[in-house]
């Protein structure tokens, strides 16, 4: 207290005029000290929130929400710093006036951050009512006259979105009309069979006939009656109208399109491969479902206004939310409910049965289900049909693990018979890719998952009700009260009652029909009755993760068809009960994060494929026998946690134990250091022989959400992955492994000075490759003394927080290198000045998609003094270009002859000083949309006006 007394007296003492001043004005601010601190952390932490939220849709939303993101990020960062200020100044609580002024700092700092969480709030609520004009879009944009090199234009999404409107609307949009002479819509019927064939061309051929009034002798083949279409189209510009295309259509052997260069064709189908001939189509758009703002708009307009009254209103929405913004569902739901007036008792009542799905009591949702039931029956096989019912066992919204479904659908017995893992992992992903193309399932933003569209699991939920052989009890969280009754557990042969919160299950039950129970997520389970499992001999899959039990029962042995067990992250789990070595059909074991050890399950030899973590070995006994004994694995995976004390005294064991297993095809591990690297590959008895699929890291960390997005992937599940985390040298034992690596990983190292340094001829099979917080790092690739192509079919490259970095390429370019580069992002790298280093821009012929984020010294994207001579099909696949947060950008390119032949969509954000656009009257011909800030484009200068106005209609500013 002296010392405190004896500092403001010193202060006081240098200037007693500002004390005076400070008494007056400032004595508030020093009182409030604390409270402007503690207020400032609470309304940063809403705004965080507020930006983490609109950030999950950061690029579908309008550039002005983009903007008040990064507006967002600026403030947190200043809030941080003050932050920081607030606790060094705290220590000297005699600088009364330092404290007094950082207290109003705060205080003001606060009034911004809550203003522009009123700002979000505000942008938020506004662009969630604005309508998108993608149906006018689609209609006219495609189609517009200088549009020639688009000829073959495919629609396509799930069932029910609006594909046939949408095709019905371009057949009698007044627009089209003056675009065409003609407009020929033909619906592909399925009685027709394959339209690739002779009989289904001609049924196409009749029908394109009947609309032109011609007739054609019956006996006359395809190619005469082709050329007798044809000859009636010369020189007219029509437009080809293609509805519910299943198969491969050849236009110009039905009718000759290729003789008539100013036709126009528009497919719609189910299917969104762009390499599939169904489609080979020269431009692709995707029917969305509605937005919530325009599926209530639309329910509303067909209903009445009346709905609008407080007590229908919120039941309306009800039903609006059920139908999952699926056009042709709200049609037949409005003119349902419309019948029903304004009587809330009916709203009601109507509401919960379309929440039960009780379609069959509820008017107009035969043809909904009937469409619906259509996409599951065309699936090829039995196969694709069971597989995709099973995915209705999780719950709405929640993102399935392609892993674990596989894993599933071959316990039982979905995907043929194959005895081994590999082989039944690739028939899965054979059966994933068909629900993939047709919509029925959906890749999810989360690496290596999917989902299932809400209407769709009710619908397979309805389908599986109706079967005799596999009944579903699937409960979701808002329905589960009670467990449920004796009758529904005993009757089911698949259950799901995930994130239940059940605290109890039933003491006996006969569940003899019980293939496949999933009761995991319930931290309020904490125990199994002893006999739970008494009656499930025919179980064969049981998710039981993240629950809060602490052993299993002594019943478990009775599940003798078990072939599936999750137990991870069951954290209180470490008993389990004696004699599961009568689990001999049990496959698949996962116990990571519990407190099981090795030796408790020692005697399941039979498992072929095991989850665990370091801390389930048991230090105090063989190591290397614990894992050797588990002779017939062919997938392991074992995680590493944070580091414990006596760890690193099994890890040799634990390899040895590894390198021992002779059926092993795929294994997950964490080398603490190259020398353990080195050991695994000299004596492991399957390296070398091309059958080993790898997730290696060496140097343990916690791997981010972010890095596993981009290393693995869905599309390339047996790509090799190596990461290299926290190194300081370049050691060569890794070039071994890194000769058979797919995805690479450079995170934190901090001993190179180019990604180049670990021998660019090691790195030939890399098509992915993330480069994340290198301090050191000047270059990626380092092209002196290079001799031959390099990185020839690497596709991704992702470099984010790598201080140093000045250029990708240095040095010389080899003819190939880089050849099939689709995505480069570029993310805060502060030193980064040039992109495309000399001779690097004319490789990059594949590229695609280009990022730039917060790389401050960036003020040209391509230099063509860098690059000459830059020739105008420079970059001629890129089609999407994101510009974000570049304060010295002043040129994308100075040269505006670039054709720029396949952009379509262009991003600018926070890019101040970028004054020009390289686009000229003719190029850019695919350009669909330019975001960015109003001012900004208000601010740009044009060399002509015409340009301004070609491009004013497909901007989207704020």
């Amino acid at each position: 207290m002296a010392d405190l007394a004896g500092g403001a007296a010193g202060e006081i003492y240098k200037d007693g005029k500002r004390v005076a001043t400070f008494a007056i004005s400032n004595i508030r601010y020093l009182k409030d000290l604390n409270r402007n601190y503690n207020k400032l952390k609470q309304e940063a932490m809403k705004l965080k929130d507020m930006r983490k939220d609109l950030e999950i849709r950061r690029f579908k939303t309008k550039s002005c929400i983009r903007d008040w993101i990064a507006r967002a990020w600026i403030i947190e960062r200043q809030v941080v710093d003050l932050e920081t200020k607030y606790n060094n100044e705290k220590k000297h609580r005699w600088k009364l006036f330092s404290l007094a002024n950082l207290s109003k700092e705060m205080e003001v700092k606060c009034q911004e951050v809550c203003s522009h969480w009123d700002v979000g709030l505000n942008k938020k609520n506004k662009a969630d009512m604005e309508l998108p004009k993608r149906v006018q879009r689609i209609q006219t944009l495609k189609l517009e006259e200088k549009d020639k090199k688009i000829r073959r234009i495919g629609i396509w999404g799930m069932v029910g979105t609006g594909k046939t409107t949408v095709l019905q609307n371009l057949n009698n949009h007044e627009k089209v009309d003056q675009m065409f002479d003609m407009v020929i819509y033909v619906t592909v019927s399925k009685e027709w069979g394959d339209v690739s064939k002779e009989w289904g061309a001609k049924r196409v051929q009749v029908a394109i006939l009947r609309r032109l009034i011609l007739d054609v002798d019956d006996n006359a083949d395809v190619n005469e009656a082709a050329s007798i279409i044809s000859a009636e189209l010369k020189g007219k510009k029509c437009l080809i109208l293609l509805d519910n295309v299943q198969d491969c259509i050849d236009l110009n052997r039905i009718m000759g399109i290729h003789e008539n260069p100013d036709s126009k064709v528009v497919l719609v189908s189910e299917y969104d491969d762009p390499n599939n001939c169904v489609m080979n189509a020269d431009e692709l758009v995707k029917v969305e479902p509605l937005s919530p703002p325009e599926d209530w708009n639309m329910f509303r307009q067909k209903v009445g206004d009346y709905i609008d009254n407080p007590l229908i209103a919120p039941l309306a929405r009800g039903v609006v939310k059920e139908c999952y913004g699926l056009p042709m569902l709200i049609d037949r739901l409005a003119i349902t409910f419309k019948k029903k007036g304004k009587n809330e008792v009916l709203w009601r009542d109507g509401l919960e049965r379309l929440k039960a799905w009780d379609i069959v009591k509820l008017d107009g949702m035969d043809e909904v289900l009937v469409r619906l039931q259509i996409c599951y029956e065309d699936l090829k096989d039995d196969e694709q049909k069971v597989c995709f019912l099973y995915g209705a066992l999780y719950p709405e919204e929640s993102e399935i693990h392609v892993d674990y479904l596989l894993e599933c659908w071959k316990a039982g017995g979905f995907i043929g018979s194959a005895s081994d893992f590999r082989r039944a992992r690739c028939s899965g992903h054979r059966v994933l890719n068909e629900l993939l193309k047709v919509s029925l399932l959906e890749k999810s933003d989360k690496s290596k998952c999917v989902k299932m569209n809400n209407l769709f699991r009710k619908m397979a939920l309805r389908i599986s009700s109706q079967s005799t052989n596999s009944k579903f009890l699937v409960k979701p969280l808002e329905e589960l009260e009670d467990s449920p009754t004796k009758e529904e557990w005993e009757h089911a042969s698949r259950i799901s009652l995930m994130k239940s919160r059940l605290s109890t299950l039933p003491e006996t039950l006969n569940c003899s029909r019980l293939l496949t129970l999933l009761l995991p997520s319930d931290m309020d389970l904490t125990s199994i009755p002893i006999w739970f499992f008494k009656s499930m001999s025919v179980l064969q899959v049981l998710d039981l993760h993240g629950t809060g039990i602490k052993s299993l029962p002594s019943s478990l042995p009775f599940l003798i068809n078990l072939k599936v067990l999750y137990l991870d992250s069951c954290s209180e789990l470490k008993e389990i009960p004696s004699g599961v070595e009568k689990l001999e059909r049990l496959e698949v074991l996962d116990i990571r994060k519990t407190k099981l050890n090795l030796l408790q399950i020692g005697s399941l030899v039979r498992l072929k494929c095991l989850r665990l973590s370091l801390c389930n070995f048991d230090t105090a006994n063989s190591s290397e026998a614990q894992v050797s004994r588990f002779d017939l694995l062919e997938e392991l995976n074992i995680d590493f946690g944070s580091w414990e004390e006596g760890w690193d005294k099994i890890l040799d064991p634990v390899i040895k134990g590894i390198v021992k297993l002779k059926n092993l095809t795929y294994l997950r591990f964490c080398f603490p250091k190259v020398d353990c690297l080195g050991l695994f590959v000299q004596q492991c008895l399957v390296w070398g022989k091309g059958s080993l699929t790898f997730h290696f890291a060496i140097g343990c960390h916690n791997s981010a959400f972010v890095q596993e997005q981009i290393l693995e992937s869905i599309d390339h599940p047996g790509h090799n992955i190596l990461k290299l985390v926290n190194g300081d040298v370049v050691d060569p034992g890794i070039r071994e492994v890194l000769m058979e690596t797919n995805a690479l990983g450079l995170i934190d190292h901090k001993g190179v000075s180019a990604l180049s340094d670990f021998g660019i001829e090691n790195m030939n099979k890399i098509f992915n490759c993330l480069i994340e917080g290198c301090s050191k790092i000047k270059t990626i690739i380092d092209g002196d003394g290079i001799s031959e192509a390099v990185l020839q079919w690497l596709e991704n490259l992702h470099i984010t927080d790598v201080p140093n970095l000045e250029k990708i390429w240095q040095g010389p370019v080899q003819a190939g290198s880089l050849s099939q580069l689709t995505t480069v992002t570029l993310s805060k790298c502060p030193n980064l000045k040039m992109i495309f280093s000399k001779g690097m821009i004319q490789e990059l012929v594949q590229l695609k998609h280009l990022r730039v984020e917060e790389c401050d010294e960036i003020e040209e994207i391509i230099m063509e003094s860098e690059n000459t001579p830059l020739e105008n099909q420079a970059l001629p696949k890129l089609e999407t270009l994101i510009l974000f947060d570049l304060p010295k950008l002043k040129s994308i390119c100075a040269k505006d002859s670039l054709e720029w032949p396949s952009l379509r969509e262009v991003k600018i954000t926070m890019c101040l000083m970028l004054e020009s656009l390289p686009f000229n009257e003719v190029n850019a011909t695919k350009l669909r949309s330019i975001e960015g800030q109003q001012s900004w484009w208000e601010a740009l200068e044009w060399k002509d006006d015409a340009i301004e106005q070609r491009l004013q209609p497909l901007c989207i500013l704020n």
